[in-house]
C-alpha cells in the first residue's frame, strides 16, 4: 500500500535512496528521531492541510512550529490540519507515515525554509516505521515542492 508506492517512487525517480524500516514505531518527531538516531531538527514532518477548497502538504523541520499568519499571508486563507480519516483518504498514507512521496493523488508540496539548515533530513516513507534520509534540496526537486518560510 503506502510504504510500496514510497518504495516505486524512489525505484522510478531515485534508485540511490533507500528506503529504511525500523522495529520501532517513528510515528511522531520523538520516536523518529530516537529510531533513526537523529535529533529531532532533522526530521521533516509532513504537514498535510486544507486552506479553503486547497489541501496542500507542508514539509518543515521537526522543531518548527506552523505560523498560521504566515501560511494564511502566503496561501490566502486559513489552514486548516486534515482530519484523521481524511489524510490515508486523500494521501494514500496513514497519519505517522505521511510524506510528499508516493502520493495517493497529485498535491501541491511545499517545503519550509527551517530544512535548509541541514545537510540531511529524515522524512517519513508512507508508513509508521520507515523513512529515507535526503538532502532537502534534493527532497524538494524529486517531489517539485516550493520552498516557503512558514514556520
Amino acid at each position: 500500500m503506502s510504504l510500496e508506492s514510497v518504495r516505486a517512487f524512489f525505484a522510478e525517480k531515485a534508485p540511490e535512496i533507500t528506503v529504511l524500516e525500523s522495529a520501532k514505531s517513528s510515528a511522531t518527531v520523538a520516536l523518529a528521531a530516537e529510531a533513526y538516531g537523529v535529533e529531532p531538527a532533522r526530521i521533516a514532518k509532513t504537514l498535510s492541510l486544507r486552506v479553503g477548497e486547497q489541501v496542500i502538504l507542508i514539509v518543515a523541520s521537526g522543531t518548527s512550529r506552523m505560523d498560521n499568519k504566515k501560511v494564511k499571508a502566503r496561501f490566502g486563507g486559513k489552514p486548516k490540519m486534515l482530519g484523521l480519516d481524511e489524510v490515508a483518504d486523500i494521501t494514500g498514507h496513514e497519519v505517522g507515515g505521511v510524506c510528499p512521496f508516493g502520493l495517493k493523488t497529485p498535491l501541491p508540496i511545499y517545503c519550509d525554509i527551517s530544512l535548509k539548515a541541514f545537510d540531511e533530513v529524515v522524512p517519513a516513507a508512507g508508513s509508521i516505521n520507515s523513512a529515507v534520509r535526503i538532502a532537502p534540496h534534493r527532497m524538494a526537486e524529486l517531489v517539485a515542492a516550493e520552498w516557503v518560510d512558514v514556520c
